[in-house]
């Protein structure tokens, strides 16, 4: 079967997907899944929360669970809504014997809308790759974890990666850079840095939003075409993706020039636009690929047995399906890690936020997990929540994901004063004295 037929099975199947919330053993550790298998995001949820979930099956068939305590879940459909995610976040959050370990919503406005809550619930929010970046200031948000890299970080190295293409940074001087973005806070979440980059390069950028969910897009590349960028940013999820890349090629822009955020770097957002998506560029924040040795552990203790969570086991390995077990890794390492200092047994969420806040994840530990290669190595700190990993690139050749770019690193100097003055608002506004971090760091 095609991918994009097995893609749409997925997506049908899904829809009839209901998550009983299952009976918890006191010596559990209990990690909530607020998914989106439904809706017009549901290629995207149905294939992360898969990987995530399909992790953590193999630590409890592998390892019998983090050191003996075994990790459960419940998994709450929030159709990639604001509104339900808050709903499934209030259901979910006091389950357990000791309470939710951390949230993540893979969705920005849900870390807009909860931080304030979780504070007060002492329950961290995990944004992997995602959410609000100026989080990464972990003084002023002791519970929101950025972890890898912010868009802000990545979208200095995708200035520098356009830079590169162009023979160097000075070429960016009187070039114009379209940022097509999907008009939520996800979207938005961008345009301060870029404005940024815009001042220190030279460079022109236009900002055009796209409302939600993207299905047309026939004013926005009516615009684009008469704008005459040199480049365009895509900043779109789901639905919005491929309609893109069919209206590039529609009017004529040539689509590898079009340079998208990873979460319009996958195979859900090529395929449906056919060879139309062939050269496309992507940030990369995992490689697809399923010769890892932790794939190949899923496949072979959960899957060969009957019990992976994918209907169609053919999307593992995809970049969505990886990113789920990069979620994975890093929602276990900080449980792992947080057992170091208070004990083998179910933790709170306030603790497993100081695991977050020591992860050290060096190559030989990513070797030892099974996921050398997938992912960068990173260090969180008290005051660094996000762990400043470097972004590679892809490019769709029309059937597969290349990686064209060696690690590009992120611009510190335009992040880090970034980070701190929104923070610093943030904090001013909000009456939130600072954590003092030094003897922590």
């Amino acid at each position: 079967m095609k991918f994009a037929a097995r893609l749409r099975l997925a997506i049908i199947c899904a829809l009839s997907i209901t998550a009983p919330l299952p009976a918890l053993a006191d010596g559990e550790q209990f990690i909530p899944i607020t998914s989106f298998r439904v809706g017009p995001n549901a290629g995207v949820g149905s294939a992360v929360f898969g990987g995530f979930i399909d992790y953590l099956n193999l630590i409890n068939a592998r390892d019998g669970g983090v050191n003996g305590v075994k990790l459960t879940y419940a998994e709450c459909e929030t159709e990639y809504k604001v509104e339900r995610t808050v709903e499934c976040y209030e259901e979910l959050k006091k389950r357990g014997p000791s309470g939710a370990s951390m949230f993540n919503f893979v969705a920005t406005g849900p870390v807009y809308a909860l931080l304030e809550r979780a504070a007060a619930d002492h329950i961290p929010l995990v944004s992997i790759g995602y959410g609000r970046s100026d989080s990464a200031d972990g003084r002023v948000f002791p519970y929101l974890f950025p972890l890898m890299t912010t868009y802000w970080s990545q979208s200095t190295a995708k200035i520098r990666f356009i830079g590169q293409r162009e023979g160097g940074m000075d070429k960016l001087r009187g070039k114009k850079i379209v940022n097509l973005y999907h008009e939520s806070a996800y979207g938005k979440e961008t345009l301060p840095i870029l404005e940024s980059q815009a001042q220190k390069y030279g460079f022109t950028l236009v900002n055009i939003p796209v409302p939600p969910p993207g299905a047309s897009q026939q004013a926005e590349w009516t615009r684009i075409k008469r704008e005459k960028p040199d480049w365009v940013i895509l900043r779109g999820f789901g639905v919005m993706n491929p309609t893109a890349l069919i209206f590039a090629q529609r009017f004529g822009f040539p689509a590898d020039h079009i340079v998208g955020v990873w979460w319009a770097g996958a195979e859900e957002d090529v395929v449906p636009a056919g060879q139309t998506a062939k050269g496309y560029i992507a940030a990369s924040l995992n490689p697809p690929g399923d010769n890892f040795p932790a794939i190949q552990q899923i496949r072979s203790l959960l899957y060969a047995k009957g019990q992976g969570n994918m209907s169609d086991p053919a999307r593992i390995g995809s970049v969505y399906y990886n990113r789920g077990i990069v979620h994975g890794v890093l929602n276990v390492e900080a449980i792992r890690v947080a057992q170091g200092r208070f004990g083998k047994k179910p933790l709170t969420g306030e603790q497993v936020r100081w695991g977050l806040e020591h992860l050290n994840l060096t190559p030989e530990r990513l070797k030892e997990l099974g996921v050398e290669g997938l992912m960068p190595s990173l260090k969180t700190s008290c005051s660094d929540h996000e762990g400043h990993a470097p972004v590679r690139f892809m490019q769709w050749d029309g059937r597969t994901w290349n990686l064209i770019s060696d690690f590009i690193e992120t611009d510190s100097s335009l992040v880090l004063p970034l980070v701190a003055q929104s923070a610093a608002d943030y904090a001013r506004e909000k009456g939130v004295t600072p954590r003092d971090c030094s003897k922590d760091d």
